[in-house]
């Protein structure tokens, strides 16, 4: 069996993880510690080569991501990106010479095996006859479930991390208050903490990666990751996943940042995914309860969905940014590039690439969009070069159906 191993977006599942499928691979969103890619690497399935997913991305960019590849190698093991695999290695015994069709435990198909040079084509065409290897873990059934699965992971995720690690790995930072168990908190070599830190670890570990930095008057409350080159700029940040290259400030809690985000100045983000490259104005607020306390609704798509969950903030897409004193209401989804100004709130949608919210239909100019681009991504040492331009001129044309001029 050849060692190529693909993440495939599965056409049934790329509605229900708007609006960050419209603008990447779903296996490069964040669950818990780890991308959906890492963790299908961490189960024992190998590097992955790339992603199978939509045209308009056959340039997409994103720093120490695989590609999305339009013609994969034909020996190969396709994985279902929406699929969140066991911790364990799970392995593939009992291949024949064709091939093995990959199932959770519920009979759903997630990927498939491919031995000989039989050409991937998806998983409909594979063949009945196929014998069936059943791999443990949860298919996601939606964007809203990151959210809702998002402490029990982290939990796991730091836990599993500290049990490879000495327990002479441990620094504990000079001049910090440390309340819970001081074995809980994993900081690693090269991470920064200023004097007068809270870290908290009485309600889940906390996981300071390589190159974050933590500035004096922060509070931070397990389970808690700060991505690597992450910064930290003071206020109460609890029970989130930050991915790398972010500025945080203000109130954080139960939410999901991709990285490469801005969130530097007051306001508060609760129960929220955050694309990359996003920048949220100061003062922009989160409301993650409805006032009734009810079962949260959420459009995606063309679908309407009880989520059944009590808290959920908003789904921020890659490449927004709001203003100053943005109000977003509960379970709002925010599109790809949309830029958020004006006299009117957001309503519970805002489209992709929306140029304020008081002229309904007014779109942020393709030119416009990748002039922020090209000044925004240097500020995080990626270079704005012709793949990322081709990358984003292909986002912003397929979710305007306009040309880029």
């Amino acid at each position: 069996m050849s060692t190529h191993v693909y993440l495939y977006d599965d056409p049934a599942d790329l509605p229900r993880f708007l609006p960050f499928s419209a603008s990447r691979p779903i296996g490069e969103l964040r669950y818990g510690a780890h991308l959906l890619r890492e963790r299908w690497e961490r189960a024992g399935f190998g590097p992955v080569a790339g992603h199978l997913a939509g045209a308009h991305l056959a340039d997409f960019h994103d720093p120490d991501a695989p590609p999305v590849v339009a013609t994969p190698e034909r020996r190969a093991i396709f994985l279902r990106s929406a699929f969140v695999p066991a911790s364990e290695d799970a392995g593939l015994a009992g291949a024949d010479a064709d091939g093995v069709r990959l199932v959770d435990s519920a009979g759903h198909t997630i990927g498939a095996a491919v031995a000989t040079d039989r050409p991937w084509s998806g998983p409909a065409d594979i063949p009945a006859g196929w014998p069936t290897a059943v791999i443990p873990g949860k298919l996601l059934g939606g964007i809203w479930e990151i959210v809702a699965d998002l402490l029990p992971a982290l939990r796991e995720d730091i836990a599993n991390e500290a049990v490879l690690r000495d327990e002479a790995d441990t620094r504990l930072p000079s001049g910090c208050t440390i309340l819970g168990d001081a074995e809980d908190l994993l900081i690693d070599d090269g991470a920064a903490i200023e004097p007068l830190v809270v870290l908290d670890t009485r309600g889940g570990p906390i996981w300071i990666q390589s190159g974050a930095e933590i500035r004096s008057f922060s509070r931070l409350s397990g389970p808690l990751v700060i991505g690597r080159g992450t910064r930290i700029v003071g206020g109460q940040l609890r029970e989130s996943s930050i991915g790398p290259m972010c500025v945080v400030h203000g109130e954080l809690s139960n939410s999901i940042l991709l990285g490469y985000a801005n969130k530097s100045h007051d306001g508060f983000l609760g129960h929220s995914i955050v694309g990359r490259w996003a920048n949220l104005g100061a003062g922009t607020i989160t409301s993650n309860l409805k006032n009734t306390y009810g079962p949260i609704r959420l459009d995606v798509g063309a679908e309407r969905i009880d989520t059944g969950m009590t808290f959920l903030g908003s789904l921020i897409g890659d490449h927004v940014k709001t203003a100053i004193g943005t109000m977003l209401p509960t379970g709002c989804v925010i599109g790809t590039g949309a830029n958020l100004f004006g006299s009117r709130r957001p309503g519970a949608t805002v489209p992709a690439f929306a140029w304020g919210t008081d002229e309904p239909g007014r779109l942020l100019a393709c030119r416009m969009f990748l002039q922020t681009a090209s000044r925004v991504l240097p500020r995080r040492q990626v270079a704005f070069d012709d793949a990322a331009k081709r990358y984003l001129e292909s986002v912003w044309r397929h979710a305007t159906g306009q040309s880029c001029d």
